[in-house]
């Protein structure tokens, strides 16, 4: 197997960053000869990703994910530990260039001793799928505040059907704007390069994402890092 290897405060759209294994085992022929009984599911496979915290943040979790042709049929989201009741931006992210794993510090490349979400576009590459309950899945809706999960008490159960893989340019494939298509998009994920990382944590304590001494996103200058780092990450596996 391969592995190579975000909220505002407001109700704004931020666009997304930079612009599985196959189902196991030989179809059984039908009796006739012909086509494989069960060719429309040979593009099958559930996938399971452990939620491990980034930056501190003491959150866990889960997610699974089960996968047909170029749509997930249903994922879920399970995760606590998280800022207790504020909204947390969740994504699969996936890069052709990217390593396709949870950063680590040795990412942090301006030393101030956190992954920022920019920082950790290498390990987990852009967004491909925006986890959100509501309307439109794509990287367009990076960080629809009012379509992503609110925490209750620091927990987080999510789920949604049916959500279709899309074209996403900056994923880093042949071309001037580096645009994956659907089908390789699916195809590397189902072969456990996709990567779940929810965002937003409470570095001071207060219960708010506000300007702490992490200061402002690199994403927009007008957020708080706390409302854009991320909190937990898993691999898609």
């Amino acid at each position: 197997m391969k592995r190579r290897s975000m909220m505002t405060l407001g109700a704004s759209v931020l666009l997304a960053l930079a612009a599985t294994s196959a189902g196991a085992g030989a179809a059984a022929a039908d009796p006739a000869g012909g086509k494989p009984d069960n060719a429309g599911q040979q593009k099958t496979v559930t996938l399971s990703a452990d939620l491990t915290e980034l930056n501190g943040s003491g959150a866990s979790g889960s997610a699974t994910a089960v996968i047909r042709n170029q749509r997930i049929d249903h994922i879920e989201v399970h995760a606590e530990g998280l800022t207790p009741d504020a909204p947390h931006a969740q994504h699969i992210h996936y890069g052709e260039q990217a390593l396709n794993e949870c950063p680590t510090l040795q990412l942090d490349s301006n030393g101030d001793g956190r992954i920022n979400t920019v920082e950790g576009v290498p390990a987990y590459g852009p967004v491909v799928v925006s986890l959100n309950t509501t309307g439109d899945t794509t990287p367009a809706s990076f960080l629809d505040v009012t379509r992503f999960p609110v925490s209750s008490g620091g927990i987080l159960d999510y789920s949604r059907d049916n959500i279709e893989f899309t074209d996403v340019a900056g994923t880093g494939y042949p071309g001037a704007d580096g645009t994956g298509t659907a089908k390789q998009i699916a195809d590397a994920v189902r072969d456990g390069e996709g990567v779940v990382v929810i965002h937003g944590l409470d570095y001071d304590g207060n219960g708010i994402y506000n300007f702490s001494e992490e200061g402002a996103s690199e994403l927009d200058s007008s957020l708080p890092a706390e409302a854009t780092d991320p909190a937990a990450c898993g691999v898609l596996e």
